[in-house]
């Protein structure tokens, strides 16, 4: 029986392992994963029944010098995020110096003076007499509630982070019913889950010029069918993004196809179509059209 909760905001600088560990503490794939930075733009929800306490995590774009509309807005989500939480997970590297992305969030933590647990990911990188220096460092820096060293990939010292989350909840009713591992609709999680694939297999700027935006779905005889269109900002993208006779798009969609009749527990017919919007990341009412608006 639920009789705690607790709300944690993740964040750290781009490719910290934000969204892995959420994934990994919620056993499930909420927010999607890239080795390229800024691949998650909004915050996302996800939520974990725990012992007796439950737990919402909010992943939040990777802190970083914004260069477009949205990235004005990826920082603002992080920004709000940080102070509208219980307790605060700074994520950071196994490197016993702290960065000016991770400097900013301390000086956060220290504005608003806010609970915090501090994560030290990516330890099967490192030896672990190594980890020492990075303790000490972060101790002196702000009075963290914990110091955890994990690694999301492998899964190691979650346990011990869990245990040290759960001193953080507080009495209250469970906010989510049981079950339930997100707040993303279906159609989000669908375009996201696009998206990732656009992220790995394109390079360089095209695919973070890409939205996706899932047209229609509609079941048939079993079938989901589901139509989305990706938007790219130049014409030349679009022909990347296809690719020749096609080829690049007919990878991106069966790389997607598997995920996502495991997320619709159905069989999917998939259909991509690729359109340009020209600078649309600095274009606010195309950046609010394709869901990133300052609600989350």
């Amino acid at each position: 029986m639920i009789t705690k909760t607790g709300i944690f905001s993740v964040v750290g600088r781009p490719n910290v392992g934000k969204s892995t560990l959420m994934n990994a503490l919620c056993g499930s794939k909420i927010a999607i994963v890239s080795n390229k930075p800024q691949t998650t733009r909004t915050r996302i929800t996800g939520v974990l029944n725990h012992g007796e306490s439950q737990m919402i995590f909010l992943d939040t774009p990777g802190l970083h010098k914004p260069k477009t509309r949205l990235g004005d807005y990826m920082v603002k989500v992080i920004q709000d995020t940080v102070t509208d939480v219980d307790t605060v997970m700074l994520l950071v590297e196994p490197v016993a110096r702290i960065g000016i992305p991770e400097q900013l969030l301390i000086d956060k933590l220290k504005e608003f003076d806010l609970p915090a647990v501090l994560v030290i990911n990516k330890i099967d990188t490192v030896e672990k007499e190594n980890l020492l220096a990075v303790m000490a460092a972060y101790q002196e820096a702000y009075p963290f509630q914990a110091i955890v060293p994990v690694s999301a990939k492998e899964n190691e010292g979650l346990d011990v982070l869990l245990s040290e989350l759960e001193k953080c909840c507080f009495e209250s009713p469970q906010l989510f019913p049981d079950g339930m591992v997100s707040d993303q609709p279906e159609r989000q999680l669908i375009a996201e889950i696009i998206r990732e694939k656009l992220l790995n297999y394109l390079d360089k700027e095209v695919p973070h010029g890409t939205a996706v935006e899932i047209e229609q779905m509609q079941e048939e005889n079993g079938v989901e069918h589901v139509a989305a269109v990706i938007y790219c900002e130049r014409k030349s993208h679009k022909g990347i993004i296809i690719g020749k006779n096609g080829a690049m798009l007919k990878t991106i969609g069966a790389e997607a196809r598997p995920e996502i009749e495991e997320l619709l527990e159905s069989k999917v017919f998939l259909q991509l179509w690729v359109k340009v919007k020209e600078d649309w990341r600095n274009n606010p009412a195309q950046i609010r059209n394709f869901g990133y608006t300052e609600e989350g």
